[in-house]
């Protein structure tokens, strides 16, 4: 590989070799800024910490690792223009107007609380979510997030994450170390490979609100065929958000309602499935099987095709049933602790940032392997990504930060 400089380049390397890629063209330019000062340029850091005090900066070099990312994507493919990677990671706080709450997620619903033995990120974003909180901490009178944390010092980190897992609630180990996270990217070969490709991908965005979407955002841009699925009686979550927002990683792309609940609806997803080159999904992986669709049996019976797997902990074992978002999930990926460790001070990092590092990293990893030859499939951890990110060489951090 050519010689990479900087943080964004080093880690480029690295993902480009984890991926196995060999060859490619140079590295797009990449900005000549200190990662701290790349963490500013982003937008995170005005969106982490306490609101009444200076925001955050970071010792990991996340926005650095996004510009990584997005510089081995543009090796891929020269010639194609592609956004300011290190700016995606404050698009939707800068389109919704959301600001910075310490411990409290700029969108709301996530809040760092203490349990008995460490602090927990706690995710309710769903109005059902709270009748579910009172099952998960056994307690009815759970009316709002005073009552939640009043409950939570009485139970232990363990025992609030298996509960809320039975639940399909989203609660993180923010303090780190009661778990062992899977890496950001498993390939796993289930079929065979495909020539090298003579043309786009067509890709099948089964996705929903920010992290695949994403994902299929970067591959119309590199040039593919999208098609955005959604069910009629479901639609994505993401259009109950600003227009704006979801108008910027799906306009463009070809949609297709479909009803999933009805047989003639099942039937026509499978066969626009069978279609693709590239499948791109974010639901848990019962979800299809319900459907009767396998990625395992579809990437096995039809060469060349790449099925991507966003989950909040992978598809194995029980981290398949746990559901995950950008802010509970980068506290999971360690993103908070992190904070902690530099500041002293408990808070989540920008806004639902798993979700757009996750949307990256699963962009380069599915180009990658279409330009292998496909046959694979690809489980991507949003929590592991973020603990990839985090786990770089860390950077000094400034005295003065300037934007």
């Amino acid at each position: 590989m050519p010689g990479f400089a900087g943080a964004a380049g080093r880690y480029a390397a690295l993902l480009l070799s984890q991926l196995q890629y060999r060859g490619g063209e140079k590295l797009m330019a990449l900005p000549q800024r200190h990662p701290q000062l790349r963490w500013a340029d982003s937008g995170a850091m005005w969106l982490t910490g306490c609101s009444s005090r200076p925001p955050l900066c970071s010792s990991a070099p996340i926005a650095a690792c996004a510009d990584g990312v997005m510089a081995a994507l543009a090796s891929l493919a020269p010639g194609v223009t592609l956004p300011d990677a290190a700016r995606l990671l404050g698009e939707r706080a800068a389109i919704a107007g959301h600001v910075r709450g310490g411990s409290v997620s700029p969108g709301g619903s996530c809040r760092l609380l203490s349990a008995a033995d460490g602090v927990m990120a706690v995710n309710l974003p769903r109005p059902d979510d709270w009748s579910l909180a009172c099952a998960w901490l056994e307690d009815e009178g759970i009316a709002g997030w005073p009552d939640v944390q009043r409950v939570l010092v009485r139970w232990r980190r363990a025992e609030l994450l298996e509960r809320a897992a039975m639940l399909g609630l989203a609660v993180a180990d923010a303090s780190g170390g009661l778990e062992v996270l899977p890496q950001w990217c498993s390939r796993v070969r289930l079929g065979t490979r495909a020539i090298t490709p003579l043309r786009p991908p067509r890709v099948l965005d089964l996705s929903a609100l920010w992290a695949g979407p994403l994902c299929g955002h970067v591959f119309q841009l590199l040039g593919a065929e999208v098609i955005k699925v959604e069910s009629v009686k479901r639609p994505d979550g993401a259009r109950s958000g600003p227009e704006a927002f979801f108008d910027l990683l799906n306009g463009g792309k070809s949609s297709v309602a479909i009803d999933l609940q009805a047989t003639q609806g099942r039937e026509q997803l499978r066969s626009l499935v069978m279609t693709a080159d590239i499948v791109i999904e974010s639901s848990r992986p019962r979800a299809l099987q319900h459907m009767g669709i396998l990625a395992e049996e579809v990437i096995a019976s039809r060469a060349g095709i790449t099925w991507i797997s966003i989950t909040g902990y992978g598809r194995a074992a029980n981290g398949g049933l746990r559901i995950a978002y950008g802010d509970d999930a980068a506290a999971a990926g360690g993103l908070s602790a992190a904070l902690f460790a530099s500041s002293a001070e408990w808070a989540i990092g920008g806004d639902a940032i798993a979700d757009p590092l996750t949307g990256l990293h699963a962009a380069l990893a599915g180009w990658v392997t279409w330009l292998q030859g496909g046959g694979c499939l690809l489980d991507i951890s949003m929590a592991g990504v973020v603990q990839h990110c985090v786990a770089q060489p860390a950077v000094p951090l400034l005295p003065v930060v300037q934007h």
